[in-house]
């Protein structure tokens, strides 16, 4: 599997260490990336996190800026300068900066939600409100003929412009 699915809620323990869920650690592997790339989600109380493909993602966006503009060295803070790589240590457990955890509202446990390419960490209650907010927003989109004709007809991962 070289995808990140499904949910997982996990305590921190005593140190602040959560474990990595085992199905994500085979990813990052399968990835070739060692350890685990993580910043703070930009419009959401939650932390990004992945590997290889997350950074290529990030790169992607940020080369589509022309160098030295404005625009580049602001996705440029606003990602690299806020994110950290995470060690993923022999049990599988990574510590979260408490600037991590503080952005994310993250006090005693966490739930790792995968996003296919990428996962968010998210604080258990912060994400129940976004999944009831995006599963309305879903099942809205699936009531209107004409919006689900107009994304049938875009090539896969085509966005709007």
């Amino acid at each position: 599997m070289d995808r990140f699915v499904s949910h997982y809620l996990l305590p921190l323990d005593a140190k602040g260490r959560v474990s990595v869920p085992a199905a994500f650690r085979a990813v990052l592997a399968h990835d070739g990336f060692d350890g685990l790339y993580c910043h703070p989600a930009l419009e959401r109380p939650a932390l990004d996190a992945g590997g290889n493909a997350l950074l290529r993602e990030i790169e992607t966006l940020i080369a589509g800026f022309p160098a030295y503009s404005v625009e580049r060295e602001q996705f440029s803070l606003a990602f690299y300068g806020t994110s950290e790589t995470l060690k993923i240590d022999g049990e599988g457990r990574i510590v979260l900066s408490d600037t991590l955890k503080a952005h994310a509202g993250i006090d005693n446990a966490v739930l790792f939600v995968g996003l296919g390419h990428k996962f968010r960490i998210w604080e258990p209650g912060r994400f129940r409100a976004e999944l009831t907010e995006a599963t309305g927003k879903v099942r809205a989109f699936k009531r209107k003929p004409a919006a689900r004709s107009t994304a049938a007809a875009r090539p896969f991962g085509a966005r709007e412009r």
